[in-house]
């Protein structure tokens, strides 16, 4: 009876004993797992990973990442390239991938001046089309494809890099023939097409006192006047000399201050030396190729590497640190191999600027970044 009386009580610890091993939350493996409570952590996608050629890039976004943006195929040369005739081919492929996999998705973008199709501004004689014709052709393009993707996109980039970084506003044709209205009225027309959909302001650069100020003051402006805005896109194209850490939390602070949501949307960080100080992302902006601009084709040093290490966790420490107002983190991109930091602003170089490299494997960052958010004082 004795023996049995033992035998049942070490039954009973071995049973409790395991419960309490089983119930300790299991270190992360995976960046979105790591993040999960904190906020989305998401990548980009090109044609080839949306279309799935890219196999391996579409195995990192899959187990790594929770939430996905489109790189180009929902830009309005490539959804409208004429008038009236849109092609949702590229775009409903990448819709479909997000719902299947359980991505957040965000729309990108409704209303830029780049990478626009020169119809959406002239007419038939090639001049600048009326006022009124270029409203009535922004809410078309706008109500089309919002309303084509009501209740799957969750979010959308409404209005890009409408600032320059002094705060003055950028000349784009939008602005030159609608005025400074061209702002509320794609917010307002977006609205409109999805009434549930988050709607964001993207912009670059947005550390720089000037944009912050007029980003500010243009949300103040559309609350004001009842237009819905929901959030503001920081792109985080950054470099290892700018922007300081305390630049980028006091735009964070100040957008947050606003009631905004605050996203990372485009982050990258080049570890190549820039040809000038001031260079933003502006896409036409282009330098001459120079070899001492290009010092890393054979491998970065590993020296080299953990100081790019070290300020890419600085800056996801600041972004922990806001993750009360930071709602999403998303890089430009799933791998060096593919960035858009190998050619600009010099085309033909070799960048690094992504958490995987050429091969898709993850680099020394994703542990630390991992570890990081594993940290007592970032558990929720």
């Amino acid at each position: 009876m004795r023996n049995s009386r033992i035998f049942i009580a070490l039954i009973a610890l071995a049973a409790v004993t395991f419960a309490c091993s089983t119930s300790k939350k299991k270190t992360p493996e995976t960046l979105k797992d790591a993040f999960q409570g904190k906020f989305y952590i998401g990548t980009a996608m090109n044609e080839w990973q949306i279309t799935g050629e890219d196999s391996a890039a579409v195995g990192v976004i899959k187990s790594q990442f929770d939430a996905i943006v489109p790189e180009n195929c929902m830009k309005s040369e490539e959804i409208q390239p004429q008038e009236g005739e849109f092609d949702f081919s590229l775009a409903d492929q990448f819709v479909d991938f997000g719902e299947a996999n359980n991505k957040f998705i965000t729309g990108h973008c409704l209303i830029w001046h780049s990478q626009a199709p020169k119809w959406f501004f002239t007419d038939a004689e090639g001049n600048d089309v009326s006022r009124e014709v270029m409203i009535e052709r922004m809410k078309n393009h706008i109500y089309t494809v919002v309303g084509r993707y009501k209740g799957r996109i969750k979010g959308w980039d409404v209005v890009n890099e409408a600032f320059l970084e002094d705060g003055s506003w950028r000349e784009s044709k939008f602005y030159q023939i609608v005025g400074k209205d061209f702002i509320k009225l794609a917010f307002q027309f977006a609205h409109e097409a999805d009434p549930d959909a988050e709607l964001y302001y993207n912009d670059y650069n947005e550390w720089y006192p000037g944009r912050r100020d007029a980003v500010v003051q243009m949300v103040r402006d559309l609350k004001a006047e009842g237009i819905r805005i929901d959030g503001i896109g920081m792109q985080g194209h950054i470099g290892m000399d700018g922007p300081s850490i305390d630049e980028y939390e006091k735009a964070i602070e100040a957008y947050a201050g606003e009631g905004m949501k605050v996203m990372i949307t485009e982050l990258d960080m080049s570890i190549l030396p820039q040809p000038r100080q001031d260079v933003g992302a502006d896409i036409s902006t282009s330098f001459e190729y120079q070899q001492q601009l290009n010092p890393y084709t054979a491998g970065v040093p590993h020296n080299e590497m953990e100081l790019w290490d070290n300020r890419m966790l600085d800056f996801f420490q600041l972004f922990l640190k806001h993750s009360d107002v930071i709602s999403r983190v998303t890089l430009w991109g799933v791998s060096d191999a593919t960035s858009w930091k190998n050619d600009f602003p010099v085309h033909g170089r070799t960048d690094y600027p992504l958490l995987f490299d050429r091969d898709y494997q993850p680099k020394s960052i994703v542990a630390k970044l991992i570890n990081e958010a594993n940290q007592p004082e970032n558990i929720n």
